[in-house]
């Protein structure tokens, strides 16, 4: 079946889930999940920093369903708010189940990035 709702935000980044990234079930690691996440807020976070951002917290993330071996997940982010240095995203985690068009959204989360200068100090987000 697929999720009657719709993703929220841009697709910032979509990958394969291999045999490498499962336990013995066939089930994705959360934490593969969680870091591809990651990457997409970290993505996201830079192209509007425009620079070096870290990421400073993850917040109410909860899985919904399991990602298995062979689905495709896409990560959408939508930036929820941009603070003086901080950038905080709202992403969602959806899979492609393997050979389907099956799409469920597996989880979500807010992270929080927060943008730093050359030397690794927080800098202001400029102004878009």
């Amino acid at each position: 079946m697929t999720d009657t709702r719709m993703p929220n935000g841009q697709l910032t980044l979509r990958t394969l889930a291999m045999p490498g990234d499962a336990n013995a079930a066939g089930d994705i690691f959360g934490g593969w999940v969680m870091a591809q996440m990651d990457l997409a807020s970290g993505i996201r976070a830079a192209e509007r920093a425009r620079g070096r951002v870290v990421t400073a917290a993850v917040k109410e993330m909860a899985f919904e369903l399991p990602v298995k071996i062979g689905d495709t997940l896409s990560i959408y982010t939508d930036i929820a708010r941009v603070g003086r240095t901080s950038i905080t995203l709202t992403v969602e985690a959806w899979a492609q189940r393997y050979l389907t068009t099956t799409l469920e959204k597996v989880t979500g989360a807010t992270f929080v990035m927060v943008a730093l200068d050359r030397q690794g100090h927080p800098t202001p987000v400029p102004v878009e």
